[in-house]
């Protein structure tokens, strides 16, 4: 399926997901997370969620991060194609940006090139690893500008399309994604 396509019918999914189904569902992906090698890592990138948007509610997995004392680092869109990174500290302030993103007002930079584990979000994905998200490319650019080995690890309320035919060489594969009932690893594909 072409990704125009998936974007409108998981866009139209998500939009039919009950409030407290994505509830359960985000905390079955926390809980999934806890199986995959990712936990001897220093610095993990985490989304927020857009609660409008019914993206997976983050804060379980954040818990386990600070449960684990592992440094957690978030986005922030800083122009039409770049995205800011900053460490979360007791001191980081949240805004809600224009697209309803919580993101850091400030804070300390971290750059892109030292994170260890990337949770990327998404609106589907396919069997080898290719994501489909809202189409402005943020993460595909910034994914290119982490280290080779960085672990990108996508996050889904629902389970792996079987292609996803316009995928190119622009679009960074994920090496991992967590469902609610599966965890998909595309590492040696």
């Amino acid at each position: 399926m072409l990704k125009k396509e998936l974007r409108l019918n998981y866009s139209i999914l998500r939009e039919n997901t009950a409030r407290e189904a994505l509830l359960n569902s985000s905390l079955s992906i926390a809980n999934q997370l806890l199986k995959i090698p990712i936990w001897n890592a220093t610095y993990y990138h985490i989304f927020l969620p857009i609660f409008d948007k019914k993206e997976i509610d983050t804060s379980f997995v954040l818990s386990i991060l600070q449960g684990k004392d592992k440094h957690v680092v978030l986005p922030k869109v800083m122009n039409s194609s770049q995205l800011k990174h900053y460490l979360l500290t007791d001191n980081t302030k949240l805004l809600t940006s224009a697209w309803g993103v919580p993101e850091p007002e400030d804070g300390i930079e971290i750059t892109a090139n030292i994170l260890d584990v990337v949770f990327v979000p998404l609106l589907a994905f396919d069997k080898k690893g290719n994501r489909v998200g809202y189409g402005k490319g943020f993460y595909d650019r910034f994914l290119k500008e982490c280290k080779p080995d960085v672990l990108k690890v996508g996050l889904s309320l629902f389970e792996a399309e079987s292609l996803i035919s316009d995928s190119n060489s622009e679009d960074v594969r994920l090496d991992f994604c967590v469902t609610p009932e599966k965890i998909y690893s595309f590492k040696d594909s």
